[in-house]
């Protein structure tokens, strides 16, 4: 081109004005570099014309876009400083061949070029790619021509930036909603409430579990002030503890019974602790934990524990209270065989043998109310009643950083009374989390035995009994706990509670090795 007519300014126009058009149109890298070498090409009437970006931790341009070229020609590799276009690339400045002929390093022989163009394509001064036409005709390019390919090249040097940024953010947006994603799973899938309120006291979000606490939907409940919502929280002392979280920064807990929606009391602990956003307060994260359950059981043991031992006592002193009556009773009986007792003795031997026999049914009432007859048993289903257990129990076990493995067989219903098997596995699993001292396994294991009898084993891998114990952990008042900490009672009533069952609860230790405590119980 010696120079350009208006008409040809004009393309040159026109066709920067498409491309920017094209620009903001898509961010679809392929589709926007096709159409801008067929725009580019009304200016230059070029036969081919070629996009390649620069590697250059492997020192080589690779093709992105091209026009006219041959699979041949697109696939061969060009090094930074080789030929027109990696001269271009490494100089970071235009190069125009007039006849490719006379240029020694130029690769011939597979585009048919005889004139070419290069321009580098710049993102902040620095050589992303080259911009490359060519023509079949000697000289078909000019000095003239440099400024506008630089033009284009700049356009093309965009829409790949913009390609690319897109593309990372893309990459990222996606990392972020699997996080996020992820995160609100784990949210809704722990058996926590959780939730979280603003520095207005505002719901902010909601999860599964508090739906099943409260009674609300995640819908009822975002946005809502939480004290409007449940207006007890404030004299349960929740709304304190809440502002001073606020206040301070300092994660806060209590625990409190809480009345909800329904009217039902029910014991929970709460942890609030601050969402910051860099060093200010900006809101507070509340975990819930609903402990009525556990507290019920809990209380019922403890309750079961204490009416045992009033029923030893009982027991006891009813037996003691016997041998004497038995003496007393066959005295009077000689007495009444002798003869010649006045009517007045006769009458004081009656009275004894009266009071005698009023006391016998007496202790008879007592050794009666001593033997617990309250066991109601039903079909139950031991791998549903472990999992209530474990449920209940789980949290505990995971703040004492005590691992659980569970193994679950198939096993035929038993008859058994739901909540006094509950008892048992409570006081085992319990006894075990606290002889592993805050680091161990604990190993749940269901399996029939037998046909006809279900095994329960709770194995734990703390220090083991020594033998001398095992003869006398299930006496009653017997314990190895430090004063205060135990009553001696827990297993001697698992032992009596599987009696009832017509089961038997045996234990297997050795020091060093663990414990496993194994609940038979007849499945017929």
């Amino acid at each position: 081109m010696a120079s350009r007519s208006g008409v040809q300014q004009e393309k040159l126009m026109k066709a920067l004005v498409d491309i920017g058009q094209e620009l903001t149109s898509t961010l679809e890298l392929d589709e926007l570099l096709d159409r801008l070498l067929r725009i580019s090409r009304e200016i230059f009437c070029y036969q081919n014309a070629i996009i390649r970006l620069v590697d250059f931790e492997r020192g080589v341009l690779e093709t992105v876009a091209s026009y006219g070229y041959t699979a041949e020609a697109i696939s061969q590799q060009i090094h930074l400083g080789q030929g027109v276009m990696g001269k271009a690339a490494l100089q970071g400045k235009p190069v125009l061949v007039e006849d490719v002929r006379e240029l020694p390093s130029y690769i011939p022989g597979i585009s048919g070029a005889r004139s070419e163009l290069a321009a580098p394509m710049l993102v902040k001064d620095k050589v992303i790619g080259v911009f490359s036409v060519e023509s079949h005709r000697p000289g078909a390019f000019t000095e003239e021509d440099i400024g506008p390919l630089m033009t284009v090249a700049s356009f093309a040097a965009i829409a790949i930036d913009n390609a690319r940024l897109y593309a990372r953010l893309k990459e990222m947006s996606g990392r972020y909603q699997n996080l996020h994603q992820f995160n609100w799973r784990i949210l809704q899938s722990v058996n926590l409430g959780i939730y979280t309120v603003d520095e207005h006291k505002s719901i902010t979000s909601w999860n599964r579990r508090m739906e099943e606490m409260s009674g609300l939907s995640a819908e009822q409940a975002m946005g809502q002030d939480v004290f409007k919502l449940f207006p007890s929280l404030e004299e349960e002392g929740f709304g304190s503890r809440l502002r001073r979280v606020l206040r301070r920064g300092e994660p806060e807990r209590l625990r409190l019974i809480h009345r909800n929606q329904a009217g039902q009391l029910r014991v929970q602990k709460r942890r609030l602790a601050p969402l910051k956003e860099g060093e200010r307060t900006v809101g507070v994260v509340v975990i819930v934990e609903d402990i009525t359950e556990f507290k019920r059981l809990l209380d019922q043991t403890i309750q079961s524990e204490k009416l045992a031992e009033i029923g030893r006592l009982t027991a006891g002193i009813a037996h003691e209270i016997n041998n004497p009556l038995a003496v007393l009773s066959y005295a009077a009986q000689l007495l009444r065989r002798e003869e010649g007792l006045s009517p007045f003795q006769r009458e004081m031997v009656e009275r004894v043998e009266s009071e005698v026999e009023r006391l016998a049914a007496l202790t008879g009432s007592l050794l009666s109310f001593s033997s617990d007859r309250d066991t109601r048993l039903r079909q139950v289903d031991v791998n549903e009643v472990v999992q209530d257990v474990l449920r209940l129990m789980r949290h505990e076990m995971q703040r004492q950083m005590i691992r659980l493995d569970e193994s679950y067989g198939e096993l035929t219903l038993i008859q058994a009374d739901p909540n006094k098997l509950k008892q048992v596995l409570i006081n085992l699993v319990m006894n075990a989390v606290q002889a592993m001292e805050g680091v161990g396994t604990l190993t749940i294991t269901t399996r029939m035995h037998g046909e006809d009898e279900v095994e329960i084993l709770v194995q734990d891998t703390g220090p083991g009994i020594p033998p001398s114990v095992q003869e006398r952990i299930f006496e009653p008042f017997f314990t190895t706990k430090k004063e205060g900490e135990g009553s001696g009672l827990g297993l001697y009533i698992c032992r009596n509670i599987l009696l009832e069952h017509k089961g038997r609860l045996a234990v297997a230790s050795e020091p060093g090795q663990g414990t496993t405590f194994t609940v038979t119980l007849p499945s017929r």
